[in-house]
């Protein structure tokens, strides 16, 4: 089936669904810090509706390369259109707000840099070395693109030593035209099984949105093949629509089918699972490898 754009406001959100609105004193002063530093979050750019719980408990998902993406990804809330010059300060400031923040554990992704020949992996690389100098113990997650699948510039993220490597394949293979624009199943996978053959004491993990329009075989398939190529961490959330520009939502999945494929997830072998109507890629992250 093709998943079209609809013009027209779906039905009200499930309670399930229902966020914590983001007010509170420490999501300000992580507001203001961002904002102080010049940094981007996927927090805010691509609306996640966890961002008060999250900043309130102040964790938040770093994104480098800028907050212009070069694909047009018919899901995702971030800026599409020609990408931002690379600041090679921010490695730097990212590692000031991880230590102003205190964290113990943090997460760094990126927009598609499809523009350039290493697709961002290098600012990737001195991001991790920056917050390693600054914060010798935290625990550093890396959520990289697809990088186009090249080894070589996965090599370079790698060599880095991140605590957890994570690269989504977001949703089934028949809907990847319509939901991943420019990206390809087979190599989303390709990628997770390199980083096991190169580094195997690196966790690998990956994550997935449902009520796009798949139907459940398909992402038990999913989860199957991730586990194929060795991925030992999932996550499995509701995509909710940013804007009525974006894919529709086609079925609000309900929490138990959520809490079946948690069970399925850790039957077939996965460390860690996180599935529920609300959960992101980077929600709890660092509960995965405590």
């Amino acid at each position: 089936m093709l998943v079209s754009i609809d013009p027209q406001p779906r039905a009200p959100r499930p309670a399930w669904l229902r966020a914590p609105a983001p007010v509170g004193e420490n999501y300000q002063k992580l507001k203001n810090l961002v904002q102080r530093l010049g940094l981007h979050t996927v927090c805010e750019s691509a609306a996640c509706p966890n961002i008060g719980d999250c900043w309130n408990q102040r964790t938040a998902t770093f994104m480098i390369l800028g907050n212009v993406c070069t694909r047009r990804c018919g899901f995702c809330n971030v800026q599409k259109g020609a990408p931002l010059q690379v600041d090679y300060d921010e490695p730097r400031r990212v590692a000031e707000a991880v230590e102003t923040l205190g964290l113990k554990f943090a997460v760094i992704t990126s927009v598609n840099r499809d523009d350039r020949k290493d697709g961002g992996a290098e600012l990737f690389a001195l991001t991790i070395q920056a917050i390693r100098e600054r914060v010798p113990g935290c625990g550093i997650e890396v959520l990289v693109p697809d990088f186009q699948g090249s080894h070589a510039a996965m090599d370079i993220v790698l060599d880095a030593r991140p605590g957890v490597l994570n690269h989504n394949t977001e949703t089934v293979p028949r809907l990847y035209r319509q939901v991943r624009l420019g990206a390809r199943y087979e190599r989303s996978l390709d990628m997770l099984a390199y980083v096991k053959r190169r580094n195997p004491e690196i966790p690998t993990k990956s994550g997935l949105m449902v009520g796009l329009g798949e139907n459940m075989e398909e992402v038990h398939q999913v989860m199957r093949d991730l586990r194929g190529s060795q991925v030992d961490i999932l996550t499995i959330g509701q995509y909710l629509r940013p804007s009525l520009k974006h894919l529709p939502v086609i079925r609000h999945v309900t929490p138990d089918e959520f809490a079946g494929l948690k069970r399925l997830g850790y039957e077939m072998g996965f460390t860690h699972v996180e599935s529920g109507p609300l959960v992101r890629s980077s929600y709890h992250a660092a509960d995965a490898v405590a």
